[in-house]
């Protein structure tokens, strides 16, 4: 500490890898104190926040939607609420438990939750008991093998694509408009335009209310993708408004510019996007300092001897380019990774097939041993697990390997957030058997 006080910039960056375990509320939160009382929130060389060309939270901001958290909580496992949205840990229970709210009915968005969302086999179970099932889909995946009906979606090149969310979290201010690069195929249609049209529908069946709200989602259809940009860009900081001839941003003036603008760099602008009336800091919330406590009964509780994370790889980006050939040729990326001491331990060498086990399941995968990664912890890289008869994926017949979400746990979760456990996860390792490597063998 007392090197980062001494540094004459610095920050320190916390995000999913400590949001996904059971402290994940108190850490992220932590990372934020020790940031705002070094002096190194909102200033150059710290944590900063752009001011982007289409600002979607200044107008939320503008409507009164600041946020808001434990407003109400999941009818079974009571887990709260966090802007309006439910944790994925509570989704399987909330279809298969019988009551009023009971999830009988599923959309899922370009989502493959049997493959990324806490113990997978459970999900798919409950998947399959749905009275409905629509998703928005390139591939017949693993969830989407469950689907009633698949939405045909417009692939990334088929239509024009403007980052609204990645320009907001650059470390420069900048806008770019990307033109479709070649002609849509067939009824395909873009993510947004379906979710507007499903929305529109739902809500004409809700009374008057509901058929307002439809309105004004056909206005938005009717508008189409291009103009709602324009809108944005018109109305944000760097934006010509709606004055004739006026100087500043409009989407003709971005299309202008193909490799993008950039606006400079970062300049402090906390009190813009503070949500509190006084435009304060609340450093310590009451639910995060009551939460403490949880912390200090793990601290003193005996440390479980081997723990699962979880890792990515550039050429897999989730599941998502599983499907391309060429990216899942090479070595095989799906390995459990140990150190040298707990290989050790336990008789085992590099490319043996070692045996990983939870409380929800267990899974069989070559071994690798390197030093590089902390004794006392295993991992595991998460998006594969192709194996799942009804999927339509080529990768399944190359290399399927396993999923790392057949082993996390449901209940493991930081009960301040209700966020998955999804690192830090209790296992056990030993080789794998005779049976169980002549299968995995002979499953390839």
């Amino acid at each position: 500490m007392a090197e980062r006080t001494a540094a004459p910039a610095g920050v320190l960056y916390a995000r999913m890898g400590v949001c996904t375990q059971p402290f994940g509320g108190l850490g992220a939160w932590l990372a934020w104190v020790i940031d705002i009382v070094l002096g190194r929130l909102d200033a150059p060389g710290g944590l900063m926040f752009t001011r982007p060309a289409a600002d979607l939270v200044a107008l939320l901001t503008l409507s009164g939607e600041t946020g808001q958290y434990d407003a109400w909580r999941s009818r079974v496992s009571n887990l709260p609420e966090f802007g309006g949205n439910l944790p994925v840990s509570a989704l399987a229970e909330e279809m298969e438990t019988p009551g009023a709210e009971q999830i009988r009915a599923l959309i899922t968005v370009a989502g493959n939750p049997a493959l990324s969302a806490p113990n997978g086999p459970r999900i798919e179970a409950a998947l399959g008991r749905l009275e409905l099932m629509v998703s928005l889909d390139l591939y017949v995946n693993e969830t989407s093998r469950h689907a009633d009906f698949i939405l045909p979606a417009s692939t990334a090149l088929e239509h024009d694509h403007y980052g609204l969310v990645f320009h907001a979290l650059a470390v420069r201010n900048t806008a770019r408009y990307a033109p479709p690069v070649m002609p849509k195929r067939g009824d395909t249609r873009r993510d947004g335009a379906i979710i507007l049209e499903l929305c529109a529908r739902l809500h004409a069946r809700r009374g008057l209310p509901g058929r307002v709200r439809s309105w004004g989602l056909r206005a938005m259809q009717r508008l189409g993708f291009p103009r709602l940009l324009d809108l944005l860009l018109r109305m944000g900081p760097y934006g010509a408004g709606f004055r004739p001839f006026a100087k500043g941003l409009t989407l003709s003036r971005l299309r202008a510019k193909p490799d993008g603008l950039d606006f400079g760099p970062l300049e402090p602008c906390l009190p813009a996007r503070l949500g509190t009336p006084d435009k304060r800091i609340r450093l310590a919330p009451d639910p995060l300092v009551a939460d403490i406590e949880r912390l200090e009964v793990f601290l003193a509780e005996d440390t479980p001897e081997l723990l699962l994370i979880g890792r990515r790889h550039l050429r897999s980006n989730n599941s998502w380019l599983h499907n391309v050939q060429r990216l899942v040729t090479g070595e095989d990326r799906c390995t459990v990774i140990a150190h040298p001491d707990d290989a050790s331990a336990r008789g085992l060498e590099t490319g043996q097939l070692v045996e990983l086990s939870s409380r929800t399941g267990k899974i069989t995968a070559p071994l690798e041993i390197d030093e590089g990664i902390m004794p006392g912890v295993v991992s595991l890289p998460h998006g594969w697990g192709h194996h799942r008869e009804g999927a339509r994926l080529s990768v399944a017949s190359v290399r399927p390997g396993v999923s790392f979400n057949d082993l996390t746990d449901e209940a493991f979760v930081d009960r301040l957030t209700g966020t998955a456990g999804l690192n830090a996860l209790p296992v056990e390792m030993r080789a794998a058997s005779v049976a169980t490597s002549a299968k995995v063998a002979g499953d390839e």
